[in-house]
């Protein structure tokens, strides 16, 4: 597909699919728009009770991808589309299932946190090491990680930029199992129907109350996107994305 996202509907789920694989399903922001777009028709449909979020065998996403990054280090901004997605899913109100295989980098885990069940592989990676990129975390994850996972462990992810396998993820409560490669999307589906079996507004309901006020989180993503802004206006912060971008060039 053009827009490298294909999203299906079966059974009263919505499978969203992230499939650029030749480039380790980095986020463009046509992929941004369209998975935007597929989470907003979930969210209005009567067929669709339950989303799963996936991507590919070996790579859920790499994060933005680089030409991204050097276009919202040029304009000194977070892009728009990227930002559509973030609020999108930080505000839907159906249960979404992550269903993770493989590397699971920036952006990648921040949407993680936004996520009610997550699903990954035995040889998942998650990555968010914002500040080794000269950058704030995005996404809300500044607010969200530290509620799951605890203060410490959040920031050796964030700011330390350590790496956490998938043991290590289950064990601080990043995911809530974690299976063999072939199981992942299975058990992603399995969670999902359990939920589109449930009453719509039970779980309407209880997700509303155990989130809390969306308003707070869409807040702390606009402040973390001023933040960026802010850091590029930084020369040292300016030449570590700089570097990183060349190293992935």
């Amino acid at each position: 597909m053009i827009d490298h996202v294909i999203s299906e509907v079966s059974g009263g789920v919505q499978t969203i699919r992230f499939d650029r694989i030749e480039a380790h399903n980095a986020l463009t922001a046509v992929m941004c728009e369209a998975s935007a777009d597929a989470i907003s028709f979930a969210e209005s449909s009567s067929r669709v009770r339950a989303i799963v979020i996936t991507g590919g065998p070996g790579i859920f996403t790499a994060g933005h991808d680089v030409a991204e990054l050097s276009r919202f280090a040029e304009r000194g901004a977070v892009g728009e589309s990227a930002l559509r997605l973030i609020k999108t899913i930080a505000t839907v109100d159906k249960p979404v299932v992550a269903a993770v295989d493989g590397l699971s980098a920036g952006i990648g885990t921040a949407l993680l946190l936004h996520c009610d069940y997550v699903v990954a592989s035995e040889w998942s990676v998650f990555t968010a090491s914002f500040a080794e990129l000269g950058l704030p975390p995005e996404a809300g994850a500044s607010l969200l990680l530290p509620r799951l996972v605890g203060y410490h462990h959040a920031f050796e992810l964030m700011v330390m930029g350590q790496q956490f396998d998938a043991h290590r993820a289950l064990q601080v409560g990043l995911v809530n199992r974690v299976v063999g490669v072939d199981d992942v999307e299975p058990g992603g589906r399995a969670a999902a129907e359990t939920l589109a079996a449930l009453p719509v507004e039970a779980v309407r309901l209880a997700r509303r109350l155990m989130r809390g006020d969306r308003r707070e989180v869409v807040a702390r993503i606009d402040q973390e996107a001023s933040g960026f802004a802010e850091l590029l206006r930084s020369p040292p912060a300016r030449d570590a994305l700089t570097a990183h971008l060349d190293n992935q060039s």
